[in-house]
């Protein structure tokens, strides 16, 4: 049943945390096994779900001290605009015929707040004790990411190993991803969108962002051409507990060979950010996940809650 495949026991999420280090550790914000599809997501934008500054002075001055800092360090940094995670509602309506639906509740952030507030080595005094997930986080940027589970043709999952490079967990495995972002739908601000009918074209359009923004991701991280992915579905959220991290994932077939997408990696586009694509079975993922960060770690989880939900049903 549809109650049976969309996991909604707030508390045993809550408690969906892996105690090993830091960065490994994850939370379950939503899980729905069953997978949504575009048409069993919506999104609600608004300045609601801003990030709130913090009563501290001093600790609010540090978000644009670390920024400098970051920036005089390497001048290819730039600020860009991110959708910021806000909570979400769910609802499985009492008739079985009907579908289970998920509003996901965004406002605005940036990439410097970002910097300052989750990736601060101050990150925890942001915080606010509380049960309740955005209030914890009513004062950092928290972007929602994104990732892929992406499925071969010849039932394999496609890991990257990220470059040495790359800002946060260098050298560890991921699955595709990155950001929705805002500028892809023509959001710069909040401006311009409080008129009601104003309001419901940005709200599907984000929503539609979410779908095509993690199609773009797989497609410029591995090199697989769009045409031979399915339309993805999506499976959850989960939040890496250090520096608080939530992305979003969904779950992706692609109907070429793990050979072909192999030739396929060699020239994508955002290539540089991994060094090696691996494409791997259920066990080897499983071996792998030990170094995932813990939001990717979540990612897997929501995979592995996903096919046992298959399996039962």
């Amino acid at each position: 049943s549809i109650e049976r495949l969309c996991v909604f026991d707030r508390r045993k999420q809550m408690e969906e945390k892996l105690s090993c280090d830091g960065g490994h550790e994850f939370k379950l914000l939503f899980s729905c096994p069953s997978g949504l599809s575009p048409s069993q997501m919506s999104v609600v934008f608004d300045e609601a779900y801003d990030r709130i500054p913090h009563p501290d002075h001093t600790l609010e001055k540090s978000i644009s001290e670390i920024w400098d800092a970051r920036v005089q360090q390497s001048s290819s940094l730039y600020n860009g605009t991110k959708f910021r995670y806000g909570g979400y509602n769910f609802n499985v309506e009492n008739d079985p015929k009907q579908q289970p639906h998920v509003s996901l509740h965004l406002g605005l952030t940036d990439y410097r707040t970002f910097v300052g507030t989750n990736l601060s080595p101050m990150w925890e005094r942001f915080l606010v004790p509380s049960e309740d997930d955005c209030i914890q986080c009513q004062h950092t940027s928290s972007p929602l990411g994104n990732g892929a589970v992406v499925e071969t043709s010849d039932r394999r999952i496609l890991v990257l190993q990220r470059s040495n490079k790359v800002g946060e967990f260098p050298g560890y495995f991921v699955f595709p991803g990155g950001h929705p972002e805002p500028q892809e739908v023509g959001i710069i601000s909040h401006e311009g969108f409080q008129e009601l009918n104003q309001c419901h074209m940005i709200n599907s359009k984000v929503s539609q962002e979410m779908f095509d923004s993690i199609v773009r991701e797989v497609v410029e991280e591995i090199g697989t051409p769009a045409d031979s992915l399915s339309s993805p579905i999506f499976i959850g959220i989960s939040r890496r507990v250090l520096n608080v991290r939530p992305t979003a994932f969904f779950f992706i077939k692609c109907n070429l060979r793990s050979d072909e997408i192999q030739q396929l990696y060699s020239s994508a586009q955002d290539g540089f950010e991994s060094t090696q694509l691996y494409a791997v079975s259920m066990s080897d993922l499983e071996n792998m996940a030990s170094k995932m960060p813990g939001c990717h770690k979540g990612g897997y989880a929501l995979y592995k809650l996903m096919v046992q939900g298959m399996s039962d049903s």
